[in-house]
């Protein structure tokens, strides 16, 4: 579990595998650099309810623990390179409701960040939205981060995307942020 320090706030961000975590978890770097926050990466999977009724807890536990690590690790390389420069960062993959998890981890004077996503109409009714649900709930500032639009970021990306960057989040970091940890907007802080 993640001991915060005495007082001190943090960026905490919950993220999957979409286009709005990318976002929230980029927008996350480049406030917790910012203000001088630690960031905390949160990935909560939800337990199926067949396996909770199969009694089968202990290896899938583990299996979505797993995930959730390698997932955090994969969106840290796509967003900033691995570990962003310049920030104190720590990850928590926990089996969970994901909204319940974010509220309970987010404390008062921390900045709690989910990203928005469109879902069809039958995902809606069956998954309840995380970020209605930390809206409603949270006692943390809460930022809800939307990814821009597909042709803002196609114009933004057009002088040359990587390939192993699906989204091009990195890229839109880079240009929100700066690649190195004292340049913002592209502009050197002095």
């Amino acid at each position: 579990m993640i001991v915060r320090p005495e007082g001190g706030p943090r960026v905490v961000v919950g993220v999957d595998d979409s286009a709005g975590a990318r976002c929230a978890l980029a927008w996350a770097i480049g406030e917790a650099r910012i203000r001088g926050l630690p960031l905390l990466v949160v990935h909560a999977a939800p337990l199926p309810a067949h396996v909770a009724a199969a009694g089968q807890l202990g290896c899938v536990t583990e299996a979505l623990q797993s995930a959730g690590e390698q997932l955090i690790a994969q969106l840290l390389c796509e967003v900033a390179d691995g570990s962003p420069a310049g920030v104190e960062t720590a990850t928590l993959s926990v089996v969970g409701e994901p909204g319940a998890t974010l509220v309970r981890l987010a404390r008062g004077d921390d900045i709690l960040v989910v990203g928005r996503g469109e879902r069809p109409a039958l995902s809606r009714l069956l998954r309840p939205s995380v970020r209605l649900h930390c809206a409603r709930r949270t006692r943390a500032t809460f930022v809800c981060v939307r990814p821009p639009a597909v042709q803002s970021v196609i114009e933004e990306l057009s002088d040359g995307e990587r390939p192993h960057d699906r989204f091009g989040i990195r890229r839109l970091s880079q240009l929100l942020w700066g690649s190195d940890s004292g340049t913002v907007n592209g502009t050197k802080d002095r």
